[in-house]
């Protein structure tokens, strides 16, 4: 029999860093659609790269942060989530009801998605997923009780 290990604790989700094709215009949308605020500083990056820099978004509700990293030997391309890395990130929403404020609010916002998906197996939840500029792909997700 194995011993169960506890790695030592964490507060939560802090941030996440995305390298973007262009970080004024993804901030621009960031802002717009997902309602983030702009932290007044822009970091620059300390790993050996000159001109790399990342503008750092914050979302007022959660206080989850994104960074948007402009890299100079960025290659050119939009995101797929079939290569190592990322898949998508999900925000979390309290109520069922939350995803079709949320829908409606997508599509005043000009920004395509799937519309709320009811999944029963292998577990209950709800989802709508859309895409960031650069094709990152994000959902809004709410696990039924």
């Amino acid at each position: 029999m194995s011993e169960a290990i506890t790695a030592p604790p964490t507060t939560g989700l802090q941030h996440l860093s995305l390298t973007v094709s262009d970080v004024e215009a993804g901030a621009a949308w960031y802002i717009r659609v997902l309602g983030m605020n702009r932290v007044p500083v822009t970091f620059p990056h300390h790993l050996d790269e000159d001109g790399g820099y990342a503008v750092v978004l914050v979302q007022p509700q959660s206080g989850v942060m994104i960074g948007l990293h402009h890299h100079e030997a960025h290659p050119a391309g939009d995101f797929d989530e079939c290569r190592t890395g990322l898949d998508h990130i999900a925000f979390g929403v309290a109520e069922r009801a939350d995803l079709d404020v949320w829908t409606a609010w997508l599509d005043e916002q000009g920004v395509a998605h799937s519309g709320v998906q009811e999944v029963r197996s292998p577990m209950p939840f709800a989802t709508v997923v859309f895409r960031d500029p650069d094709n990152i792909q994000l959902e809004l997700f709410h696990m039924a009780s």
